[in-house]
């Protein structure tokens, strides 16, 4: 089988890969401008039907469509770095702060100290070889990706393309 008939078999809507997600999951959200925007909508769509799935990143910049105080039974926010949208939802004791350094969040994974049941990515298009690229965030998303349980990738044609 190809890579491309491999990539076809795979492929789902966004409403299928959001199911892929169960009550009390830990999930990672690739962050910052990289974060899975129409996952993160589709995850938040099954509020009703979801209880204490952890959503796990550094800062987002959007909008965070789970944090909403009417969302607190489905989902728990944990932060490693805040934005103005988690702020308010630490402040009500919804949401949870993690002070640490950039460079020690990877060793979380691999040292399976916080395990990964789902990672939300965002990546580029495949190449002729079949390679996504994790476009404009990697940071802590790669080791991510290599350590949860199941990696859901939201594929996007304006993701950037960078190599490394």
């Amino acid at each position: 089988m190809s890579w491309a008939d491999d990539l076809k078999s795979r492929t789902v809507s966004v409403e299928d890969a959001a199911r892929l997600i169960q009550s009390g999951h830990r999930v990672l959200i690739q962050p910052g401008c990289a974060a899975p925007q129409n996952l993160m909508q589709a995850i938040a769509a099954r509020a009703e039907e979801l209880r204490g799935v952890e959503l796990v990143h550094l800062m987002i910049v959007s909008k965070l469509p789970y944090v909403e105080p009417r969302h607190a039974r489905s989902f728990r926010h944990v932060g490693f770095f805040l934005g103005a949208g988690t702020r308010e939802a630490v402040a009500r004791g919804e949401a949870d702060y993690i002070p640490i350094y950039l460079s020690e969040i990877p060793a979380l994974f691999t040292r399976r100290e916080m395990r990964l049941d789902v990672a939300l990515i965002h990546v580029s298009p495949p190449d002729e070889h079949g390679f996504c690229s994790f476009g404009v965030d990697v940071s802590i998303t790669k080791t991510a990706a290599q350590h949860a349980r199941c990696v859901i990738a939201e594929i996007n044609e304006q993701m950037p393309r960078t190599l490394g």
